[in-house]
């Protein structure tokens, strides 16, 4: 039950995911730097490889997650949504904003891309308490 969880939880921050950039794409499109190709569109998009990369990257984050909740004692869905929110917040956000300093990237994609870590964080809290 508990690697069911772990995957259904990363499955969920994926989907989460996809919604956020799909919300903010066009924002992020602008500040990110990637490539585009003649539509404006990500020149990467059909390449498999970085969605590959975000799904297992979830479901290692939900697996770390979940053995730092069953430490914890953290078992209700509040503990884990806010749980989780203080994950993304406090632990990987502040990395992103020092990665995206020293690297003279924008403001805004530090908030796009944090805003993704602090709730795609709190989505895979929610749902591992659900189990």
């Amino acid at each position: 039950m508990e690697l069911i969880s772990v995957i259904v939880a990363g499955l969920a921050g994926f989907m989460f995911g996809a919604v956020w950039y799909t919300a903010l794409a066009t924002k992020w499109v602008a500040v990110s730097g990637v490539a585009r190709d003649e539509t404006g569109a990500p020149a990467n998009r059909k390449d498999p490889i970085p969605y590959i990369t975000s799904l297992i990257s979830g479901i290692l984050v939900a697996g770390m997650m979940r053995h730092t909740f069953a430490l914890s004692g953290i078992d209700t869905v509040g503990a884990g949504l806010v749980s989780g929110l203080g994950i993304g917040l406090f632990l990987v956000s502040p990395w992103i904003a020092t990665f995206y300093s020293f690297g003279g990237r924008p403001r805004s994609l530090i908030l796009i891309d944090g805003g993704y870590a602090t709730f795609g964080c709190a989505v895979i809290g929610l749902v591992l308490t659900l189990f």
